[in-house]
Order: structure tokens, then sequence, then C-alpha cells
């Protein structure tokens, strides 16, 4: 009969074996199934896995980047150890092209990774006493166990990557500087108890000392010097409740080197969009007499205050490395320490600290925590045509300890 003549072959097993043919050249919608193999005639079709992480690209709108596998992860996080930092020009308009997708899928090799992911070692790499760099690990508020074992993995293995003579070290965002003895000494003797009670006389709440205790343990064993970050409880207290103007003026120069950047910062029209699309969305009234103002000038005191206590430690320490963990809050759309800590270098005579030199990675983010209205992270603030010119990005890189959900994760380009 005329069915019985038709081709046996079907359209969707003609497109299965050129996916397979194609796989390392094709570029595959966000959400596709392969074919993976065949069995006794019939294709097995299977959900595509996806990245654990990405690199958010500075297109406009920004986009997603895959790093698809544990080998280009490694590559990536040891370029960070090694002080490369991360630049924040364009790759897909300016790299990823039909020429370098036919080469393997632009991510088929390292040296493909490091070229589109814009890390290029003789521009990138600084020397001596005038450079630092940073990476910015932002982790949930109501953070758990495997946030932090996910922070753990990223460190450990970006310091695989780190000369072992160079000063290294990881900032602590909850530690009050009156800490900060306790925290040198445990780095030193690994007497925990000590360091557990400075942290509790300093108003550190129980939570958070026992969620962090594996990561100073970490921090112990790799032989990296603590930064306390976190301007004391009473002062942060007396600033949400009086305002700046009523901190002790000897108090505020501990937390505020650059007092004049500090107070121009706050006129500056990338970081006032920072400021009424991020920073106060988190504003929640403690009291009647509460208000966003005092939220505000709360906030910009802590943030000032990390990316001083950072900078201060690598004043006289070439080409020093340090990590350090926040809330997401804290540091998305680059707002907060991670986006002071350039200027207080350069104020504090690292000349060469750039904002390239500073890298944030937000660790097992949720849509809410990115500030989305739906169920998809978002990506970018100011997309309006009277802000577009300071439009900022959430972050450098997404990372995850679990495959994320499809429907989170936004303007993919798939290799």
């Amino acid at each position: 009969s005329p069915e019985e003549e038709r081709p046996t072959t079907r359209r969707r097993d003609v497109l299965a074996s050129i996916m397979i043919g194609a796989a390392t050249t094709t570029v595959l919608p966000a959400n596709a199934a392969f074919f993976s193999s065949e069995k006794e005639g019939k294709i097995e079709i299977r959900q595509a896995i996806r990245p654990y992480a990405y690199h958010v690209d500075s297109t406009i709108p920004p986009s997603l980047l895959p790093i698809s596998s544990a080998r280009q992860e490694r590559s990536v996080l040891k370029q960070l150890g090694k002080g490369l930092g991360t630049s924040k020009k364009e790759i897909t308009g300016n790299r990823l092209n039909l020429n370098n997708i036919a080469n393997k899928g632009v991510f088929g090799s390292i040296n493909l990774v490091k070229s589109a992911l814009g890390i290029n070692q003789e521009d990138l790499k600084r020397k001596g006493l005038g450079y630092a760099s940073f990476v910015a690990l932002g982790v949930p508020m109501e953070s758990t166990t495997e946030d932090i074992n996910l922070v753990k993995d990223l460190v450990s293995t970006m310091l695989s990557g780190r000369a072992k003579n160079v000063a290294t070290a990881m900032g602590l965002y909850f530690a009050p500087l009156s800490t900060q003895s306790a925290l040198t000494s445990f780095a030193q003797s690994g007497d925990v108890s000590s360091v557990v009670e400075a942290l509790t006389q300093a108003g550190v709440s129980q939570a958070t000392i026992e969620l962090y205790e594996p990561l100073l343990q970490f921090a112990k064993a790799s032989k990296l010097d603590l930064v306390a970050m976190s301007p004391e409880l009473k002062d942060i207290q007396t600033v949400r409740s009086s305002g700046l103007q009523n901190l002790d003026a000897g108090r505020r120069s501990e937390y505020v080197a650059d007092s004049e950047g500090f107070i121009q910062l706050t006129t500056d029209p990338k970081f006032k969009l920072y400021s009424s699309r991020s920073l106060l969305k988190d504003f929640i009234p403690l009291d009647s007499k509460d208000s966003s103002a005092s939220f505000f000038a709360e906030r910009i005191l802590v943030h000032e205050a990390g990316a001083t206590a950072l900078a201060r430690y690598t004043k006289d320490k070439p080409e020093a490395f340090v990590t350090y963990v926040a809330p997401i809050s804290d540091v998305r759309y680059v707002g907060g320490s991670n986006g002071r800590l350039p200027r207080v270098c350069n104020y504090l005579g690292k000349d060469l600290v750039t904002e390239e030199s500073v890298t944030t990675i937000l660790c097992n983010p949720k849509a809410p925590e990115t500030l989305a209205a739906g169920f998809r992270l978002r990506l970018e603030i100011g997309t309006a045509p009277d802000n577009l010119d300071y439009q900022s990005k959430i972050s450098d890189y997404l990372w995850f300890s679990t495959m994320p959900k499809v429907n989170m994760i936004p303007r993919l380009m798939n290799s």
C-alpha cells in the first residue's frame, strides 16, 4: 500500500542523526533535549545536561555564556586565583561568530574558553605593590551548608592556581573589626574556641557562627589570612537610628578611609540607579520611626567599611589575592563593597586595581534574590531609555551546586 511504501526514516530520526554528528558545532535552544544513543533501532532521548556555571556577558541586555565542563570551570577559577581578574567587556558581539562557533562550539577547548571569557594574560596580569585582586562570593541570605560547601570548593580551586608566596586572604562580612585580632590568632593557632568567643561577644549570632565555622576551619587549613569586614554592631545601630552624622568621628575614620570619595559616590548616576533599583528594595522598617534614608545610611557604611578593610589588608602586600563571602544582596549588581573596592584601593595607593580586578560570583542564586518578579533570574538593572547608559549586570558569574532548573536561566547562549 502507499502507506507501506513510505520511507521508514522519520524527520525526527534524521534530525537526531544530524544533532549527534554536529553536537559540538550546533547552537541549541536552552531547554533542548538531545539524542544520546540508539538501542535496538530506537532513538533514546535524554534531557540536555545544563552547566553548573555561567558567565554573565556584558551585552545589552546581559546574556549568559555556559561554562560547560568541569575542566573549563577549573580553568576559569584558576585564572582568578592567579590574579587575572575578569574582563567587563562584551564577549558575544566581539568574539562569538560563525568561525569560532565552528571551532568546537566556542567552548571546545581551554584556550577558546579563555578567549571567549575575555581572559588575556598579557593584558590583565599585573605586578608589584600597586596591584591586588578580589573575588566576591555572594551567598543566599538564608544560607545552608550546601552554599558554604560551594564557596569552599570554588576557593579551593582558585587557590590551586595561586603562587604560595603571595598574600592570600578570606574576608568575612559578619565579623566586626574588633574581632580581627582573634581571627588572626585563630589563623595561626587554630584555637576555634577563642574566635567563637570573640565573635559572640561582638554580637554575631550563634547560628551564623555555626554556619561559617567550617569555612573558618577551611581557611586555617588552607593557610589563609582572615579579614574582619563589618562595623561594630552598636555603630550600625547608631547609624540606623540617628544617622551617619551621629557616629563618632574616630570610629567613622576606621570604617571610611576615602571620605571624599564616599560622599561623592552618592551623587553618581550609576550608583543612584543601584540604590533605587537594588539596595533600597531590601528595606524593611524596624519600627514606626525607621525610614529608607536610615536604612540607606546603614548599608553604605557597611559596604564602605567592608571595602576599606579589604583594601587596607592588601595595602603593603604585592599582588595580594582576597576572596570574601557576603550576602547576595550586598554584592548583586556590583554596587556594594565589590563596586567600592577599586576606588578605595586607588586611594590607598593600590593604583593598578581596576574594576576588572574585582570579580563577583553569585552562589546558588534564586530569582527573588536577583529582584526578579517571576521565576527567571534577573540579569540587569537599568533598561529604560533614560538609564540605559548606567545599566549594571547582576554579577560576573552564576555558580550552582546542583543543575539549575531550565526555567530560571534566561538569555542562555548554548554552545
